[in-house]
């Protein structure tokens, strides 16, 4: 392109056009269309990149290799620490697919998180509400199968993604508890007995288990599917590979760190930044790029600043007329520890 605003789709002219017909197709990191037409939840191209066949020569280092592998052999969650856009949240996608463990659950941590959001939620008002409902009818609510019946109890119950991944089976799910350190000070404490047991109870099903046809209810799982849940308790058979994650923003008490396999994830070279570009972008943005990528290694090591960011970088810029290429692709790339 010779115009440098030829690429703009919006133009705040204040005219009603159709300049959204050129509007391209989505980064496949952002492209969530195609996750109903693949028939699954399309984390695996968003994460690991739609094009990650080009990039499999690249191999993770030693230590990460070993890391990973020794959390596996010890049955231990895997504490990831490094700076935004390293690839901790990745890390888990990665070993999901090459180990056929299906598809990651996740679980992304704010402050307000809780160890029960993650277990799972009993909605207590929408039983209520169907009892309410039914009533006008003549429904008796200890009929069995009746609106609120203690046997359909198993409906107002929601497994968070940790209560899913310690679901038993015969192979371990993928759990990722996405930026632990954004949570207050008494999650990491309130993980420990869980993390350490492989169990938890549900006391809702624990106080009418014996009222329930074999002791057993049909609770729905983070996946939106049902799993049939005994006396009120999961436990799990094979412990979950449980990856959390940290931008170093806080520590975490001792007695989580002896029971974590801990892999700091340093900052990526030029190789390593160039298969991450051509696995979601392809072999010719990767050629593109390269001056992208090495003017980004070269903020990198003053500013903080994160691998994603050059991905949008490299994307836009390919769409971008050259006069404003550099100064577009600076703007995406904005240092994350400036002062405010």
């Amino acid at each position: 392109m010779t115009d440098s605003s030829e690429w703009l789709i919006y133009r705040g002219a204040g005219e009603p056009h159709d300049g959204l017909d050129r509007l391209p197709a989505p980064p496949p990191w952002r492209d969530f269309a195609s996750r109903d037409a693949a028939g699954g939840d399309g984390s695996e191209d968003r994460r690991l990149g739609a094009y990650r066949h080009l990039a499999e020569l690249h191999r993770p280092g030693a230590e990460e290799l070993e890391m990973i592998n020794a959390a596996l052999y010890l049955r231990r969650p895997l504490l990831v620490t490094g700076s935004p856009g390293a690839g901790k949240s990745t890390l888990a996608h990665s070993v999901a697919y090459e180990l056929g463990l299906g598809n990651v659950l996740r679980w992304p941590i704010v402050s307000r998180s809780t160890l029960q959001d993650g277990l799972y939620q009993y909605d207590a008002i929408a039983r209520l509400q169907d009892v309410q409902m039914a009533a006008p009818q003549g429904a008796d609510p200890a009929a069995p199968g009746a609106p609120g019946s203690v046997e359909g109890i198993g409906s107002y119950i929601r497994l968070g993604p940790l209560g899913t991944a310690l679901l038993p089976s015969d192979t371990p799910r993928v759990l990722l508890i996405d930026e632990l350190d954004k949570s207050d000070i008494d999650l990491p404490n309130d993980l420990l007995n869980v993390l350490e047991e492989g169990e938890f109870a549900i006391r809702e099903l624990e106080r009418v288990a014996d009222r329930l046809p074999g002791g057993e209810a049909d609770v729905l799982t983070a996946d939106g599917t049902r799993a049939r849940v005994r006396d009120g308790r999961v436990r799990c058979h094979a412990f979950p590979f449980v990856v959390l994650t940290s931008n170093g923003e806080r520590d975490f008490p001792a007695p989580l760190m002896r029971r974590c396999i801990h892999l700091e994830l340093g900052r990526p070279d030029h190789k390593r930044l160039a298969t991450f570009v051509r696995a979601h972008l392809g072999d010719e943005a990767a050629r593109a790029g390269d001056d992208l990528i090495t003017h980004f290694l070269e903020r990198s090591r003053s500013e903080l600043v994160a691998a994603d960011q050059l991905l949008n970088a490299i994307y836009l810029t390919d769409a971008a007329a050259p006069a404003s290429r550099d100064r577009l692709a600076d703007q995406l790339i904005q240092r994350l520890d400036r002062p405010r």
